[in-house]
């Protein structure tokens, strides 16, 4: 079981951020209505950054609403992180992608209402660098494989 918990916690952190880009995608209805997804026209980022953001970062992130360049940002890093985090392939740049996108909410939405230190913004950052360094992605993912393909051996950042 010691070995199996890392790749379940790597496969399930994957599934949140893909279906994070799902939702707002295809407004699957949940925390997007089809009527404001980004197939129809609306920003996945908009809402968030106009309403949700407080603190003493509040005007930079409300600044940043319905850009389309961070609405294309934030889209690829979500299909990014959860696809390489599903996969088990190159998670040491998806985990630093995923811990960024991370840091960047937690500190949108600074001072925190429940805690005044940690969210759980900071606990998904901190289990996705963790889960890197353990070469999750070799079991029940691809990394192995990924390890020897022709595009890690050219670009050896994406090595997991």
């Amino acid at each position: 079981m010691v070995k199996i918990s890392p790749a379940l916690l790597r496969i399930s952190i994957g599934f949140i951020f893909l279906w994070a880009f799902f939702d707002k995608l295809l407004g699957l209805g949940l925390a997007t209505e089809a009527s404001k997804s980004w197939l129809v026209g609306n920003s996945p980022t908009s809402g968030y950054l106009q309403f949700a953001t407080q603190g003493p970062f509040a005007n930079f992130f409300q600044s940043l609403a319905g850009n389309p360049i961070v609405d294309w940002l934030f889209m690829l890093g979500l299909l990014g992180v959860g696809t390489a985090f599903v996969l088990g392939i190159a998670l040491k740049f998806a985990s630093l992608a995923g811990a960024t996108m991370m840091a960047l909410m937690y500190l949108s939405a600074f001072p925190l209402s429940n805690n005044p230190i940690i969210d759980e913004h900071v606990i998904y950052a901190l289990l996705m660098l963790f889960l890197a360094q353990l070469d999750a992605g070799n079991i029940f993912g691809f990394g192995k494989a990924w390890a020897k393909s022709g595009i890690v051996k050219k670009l050896a950042f994406l090595r997991n």
